[in-house]
């Protein structure tokens, strides 16, 4: 996924123990799932309502997420929000830098976003480089009214000016841990996990 949260590819194990410390568990499946419902009231709150609110997740896992919040709301509201899927791979300020060939996936936004208050969601927020490719690669779908950010874990270490509007759990981090969201979609289980060079 992103470099924000350096999520294993599908089928992946989300550390190798020779080459980690201990992997600490930061949120198992009810804290996410209580924490999934309290951004979907806290978008409802601050929006009025969800008329004029559309979800883009930023792939992979976020898209996942903001389709779960987009559950939350149908539920709380009674309310569709059209979800999209965001591949930021070639909006990257590091793409010629990597050794390693990029993932790529597929972008779906089959709505028209001008006007509307886009909620940007990803599953972590690290040094903002990733919400700031996502920014520019949304610019090229419309010209919302407003960008929101929702985010499941926001780690710290802040490289650019960019802050959360809505946030699962802020998880004070050292740079060198490493910070695994895990959802069923993808992994066949929802943690968020933390481990570190051993």
């Amino acid at each position: 996924m992103t470099a924000d949260g350096a999520a294993p590819a599908q089928g992946q194990a989300p550390f190798s123990s020779e080459a980690h410390a201990p992997i600490s568990r930061l949120m198992d499946e009810p804290e996410i799932r209580r924490a999934t419902t309290r951004i979907a009231h806290e978008i409802l709150e601050r929006n009025k309502g969800a008329a004029q609110v559309v979800l883009v997740g930023i792939a992979a896992r976020g898209d996942d997420l903001a389709r779960r919040l987009a559950e939350e709301i149908r539920r709380i509201e009674g309310v569709d929000v059209p979800v999209g899927e965001l591949d930021i791979t070639f909006y990257r300020d590091d793409i010629g830098l990597r050794a390693e060939a990029p993932e790529v996936h597929e972008t779906r936004i089959a709505f028209d976003i001008t006007g509307y208050t886009v909620v940007l969601v990803d599953d972590v927020l690290y040094t903002g480089r990733t919400i700031r490719a996502a920014m520019d690669a949304l610019v090229d779908f419309g010209r919302p009214k407003q960008i929101q950010l929702a985010v499941l874990v926001d780690r710290g270490h802040r490289e650019l000016p960019i802050r959360a509007d809505y946030v699962g759990k802020n998880v004070p981090t050292r740079k060198d841990e490493i910070v695994r969201v895990l959802l069923k979609e993808v992994d066949g289980e929802d943690a968020v996990v933390v481990g570190g060079p051993g």
